[in-house]
This record gives C-alpha cells, sequence and structure tokens, in this order.
C-alpha cells in the first residue's frame, strides 16, 4: 500500500489516498475530485481547469501521467 495526497495529483488539498496500484490510487483522486466538482470547491475547480488545459495536449498529458506513476512507484510502501 503507497500513498499519495490530492496535491500531489494534481488537486488541491491534502488528503491522502492509500492505494495498492498507481491506477488505483488514480481511481480514488478521480472520484474525489468528482465531489469536490459536485460541491463546487473553489480550489479544487481551479486545479480542474489546468489539468483540462494540459489535456489539451495528448503528448503532455502522457508525460504528466507517467512522471505520476513513476512518483507513485518510487514511494515507500506505507
Amino acid at each position: 500500500m503507497k500513498t499519495m495526497s490530492c496535491i500531489q495529483l494534481g488537486g488541491a488539498c491534502e488528503l491522502e489516498f492509500k492505494a495498492n496500484t498507481f491506477e488505483e490510487i488514480a481511481q480514488l483522486s478521480k472520484q474525489h475530485g468528482m465531489e469536490m466538482f459536485k460541491a463546487q470547491d473553489e480550489a479544487h475547480l481551479a486545479a480542474m481547469e489546468k489539468m483540462q488545459a494540459l489535456m489539451q495536449n495528448p503528448d503532455e498529458m502522457t508525460q504528466w501521467f507517467e512522471s505520476k506513476r513513476a512518483e507513485f512507484n518510487a514511494l515507500p510502501t506505507d
């Protein structure tokens, strides 16, 4: 099990997610993002705008995603 925060994953808060794989932690982050979108949390909405801009360039998005995967893989196990 490894831990990453919302902010480490491009979000806006220190909420921690724990998962065994990067795919699992990405899914937890996505669910949190949807909750924050529904709540219209301003800080998270601003972070989402940055992500949407990044998604306009598929190469940059892939590079960002792979850098986060590498960051997850380099973390020590909890």
